[in-house]
Parts: C-alpha cells; structure tokens; sequence
C-alpha cells in the first residue's frame, strides 16, 4: 500500500479531529449539501394479471392536472419506511404495518434540486381495497393500467422511469427478432 501524505492535509485534518464533536458536526453541515428526505410507495393491484395488466394506484392532488404517487415528507427521526407507511394511510386510506411494504430496488432515488425519495412497494388486491381520500390533499385515487397511464406530473414521470414503468421508461428490447 502507498500513502501519500500531504502535510497541510494532515494538519487540517488533525486540527478537525481535535474539535468536540458539537463543533465538528457543525462545521460538516455547514459544508455538505443539505436535502429533503421523502418516502414513497408503488401500490400495485395484487390481482392485474396477463401482459401488459399490471395497475399502479395514483393520486390526483392540488392543482388537479396531472397524477402522482402516495408520498410524503418524512418527519423528524421518522424511518423512511414507517414515514412511507404513514403517508399511504393518510392519502389513501390503505392502512398496513410497516413491515409489509418492502424497498423498491434502487430503495433511493436523489434528485438534482436538493430532495431524495426512498421507495417502498406494496401490492395489494384492488378489488379489496376501498380508497378513501379527504378531497383537500388528494382529490382523487385510482388504479390505472401501467400501459394505460393518465397524465402524470414530471417528478412521477421520472420517477417511474428509475423502476421502468412510465411514459420515460426505457422500451423493453426484445432479445430474438422476430
């Protein structure tokens, strides 16, 4: 192994590790780029079967012009998943413990202006499951065929393009010609 060890690196460093702790954390917040954290979960019907079928639960929300996703902002110290559990019950009305959503894969996603979500999913059986909503956050939710999808607002639209659903998704290639 190689060290390379610059002096007036080492002597910056020396002098940070030497501040208490309340100073040094500061001083990193100050430095390091600061975000807001979301949670978010893909709902999708349990019963959609056949090519093309799949359903995904959307929210029309103020303004009222394109749709989103059940998400939210997560509390102070609140777990991503308990916050991602919470904000589906409060805009849906689809109440499930925490354990039963499981990370969507990337579970992170960052965005360029400052926010990261962490994505959950969950599927459940549409046909069982009333959806309440309280007409001043969310105006509306529904199901909608994944290639069916409804005018979705930007950030959804990206979003959705990280799990390959959506008007931005990457198409399928099909790996023999036909």
């Amino acid at each position: 192994m190689i060290t390379r060890r610059s002096p007036a690196r080492a002597l910056l460093y020396g002098v940070f590790y030497r501040l208490p702790h309340p100073v040094r954390r500061r001083l990193v917040r100050m430095a390091v780029p600061k975000y807001i954290v979301g949670a978010v979960t893909l709902v999708t019907d349990s019963e959609a079967t056949g090519h093309g079928a799949g359903r995904l639960l959307l929210l029309r929300q103020p303004p009222g012009r394109s749709w989103s996703l059940p998400a939210g902002l997560l509390r102070r110290r609140e777990e991503p998943i308990v916050g991602a559990a919470r904000e589906l019950a409060e805009e849906t009305g689809i109440e499930l413990p925490a354990q039963q959503l499981r990370p969507a894969s990337p579970n992170a996603v960052v965005h360029a202006k400052g926010w990261v979500d962490v994505v959950f999913e969950v599927a459940v059986p549409a046909s069982q499951t009333e959806l309440v909503v309280d007409g001043a956050e969310v105006y509306e939710a529904a199901w909608y065929r994944l290639d069916a999808l409804p005018r979705l607002s930007p950030a959804t639209a990206r979003l959705l393009a990280y799990y390959g659903m959506g008007p931005l998704a990457e198409p399928a290639v099909d790996p023999e010609p036909r």
